[in-house]
């Protein structure tokens, strides 16, 4: 791995009951970036960041992780990551601090008390040091999570869908924590379904059953799928969406509240077909650059569920 590189890994596959789970999958994650893992429920991206963090060996594929190989150095990986459950994994009959604390004891973490004060103090959790983890809403788990996951200072972080189920302002103020993080050196790996946090990532990879559609920096990947879009608005939107999407030129229609983004790769047919539907002069059609959601809305219109048939 050359040394401006926190993660390379390829062809990391993974088999569970005779199904590619991950599929040769290939990832370069540059040292203090935040980089963005998207992908639908059961993509395999969990599986993906476990292989590539050392909790799991991959069935085949080769690569590193921060310098160890990811096959033959599992635990010094273990060691120098970061990582964040999809769930919240923490004791919850314990106290903030002493889940702080007990983390801070496996990692052996010399000076302890006055490190675990430093995790309390950094993520705003001082005041709240006494209260039963179990008791505290979801932005403040995740808090709490993110302390523990940072007090053995690890030079990478790895966040599984940190952001599930918690409000808005924690979601903001979590992002916060983030910039933070990175701007000080740190690599962060996270996965996420929202668009507004793939957009504050450097860089994307996008994964759809076991598959890497493709990977980038986030402002390239619309123009690298060659994306266009028409920003369309009007009138009862929804009688002019059930016709658009039943027009046989017609690729893709997404409809963000009463407005409909209308997207190709065929810019001909797409404008043609602007053209034809804007003589209807109660609805303007606008050209726009396409942005993240669209391309993955394409980006998923044409791959096949890797589980399609399974029996449950």
């Amino acid at each position: 791995m050359t040394t401006d590189l926190a993660i390379s890994v390829k062809d990391l596959t993974k088999v569970f009951d005779g199904r590619r789970v991950v599929d040769g999958f290939d990832l370069e994650v540059p040292k203090g970036a935040i980089y963005g893992f998207l992908g639908p429920n059961g993509s395999g991206k969990t599986t993906t960041i476990r292989m590539m963090c050392g909790l799991l060996t991959p069935d085949a594929g080769s690569g590193s992780c921060l310098g160890f190989d990811i096959l033959s150095q599992q635990e010094s990986i273990k060691e120098n990551v970061g990582y964040m459950t999809q769930r919240f994994s923490l004791y919850e009959d314990l106290t903030i601090r002493e889940n702080l604390d007990f983390i801070a004891r496996m990692y052996r973490i010399p000076n302890r008390k006055h490190r675990v004060g430093q995790a309390l103090a950094n993520l705003g959790l001082a005041d709240r040091s006494s209260q039963l983890a179990g008791t505290l809403s979801g932005g403040w788990k995740q808090r709490l999570a993110l302390a523990a996951c940072m007090i053995h200072e690890p030079a990478l972080l790895m966040l599984d869908e940190p952001t599930a189920g918690v409000d808005p302002k924690a979601r903001r103020d979590f992002w916060d924590e983030i910039r933070k993080l990175s701007a000080s050196g740190v690599t962060v790996l996270v996965s996420t379904h929202y668009m507004d946090e793939a957009i504050q990532c450097d860089f994307i990879a996008y994964i759809a059953y076991g598959k890497k559609l493709i990977a980038g920096p986030a402002r390239d990947i619309p123009k690298t799928i060659g994306l266009h879009t028409w920003r369309v608005t009007g009138p009862e939107i929804s009688g002019l969406e059930a016709k658009l999407r039943n027009a046989a030129d017609t690729m893709q229609v997404a409809r963000f509240g009463s407005v409909l983004h209308v997207s190709g790769t065929d810019e001909a047919t797409l404008t043609a077909l602007a053209e034809r539907f804007g003589q209807d002069e109660a609805y303007k059609w606008v050209r726009k650059e396409a942005e993240l959601e669209e391309a993955f809305i394409y980006l998923m219109s044409g791959v096949e569920d890797n589980f399609r048939g399974a029996v449950s």
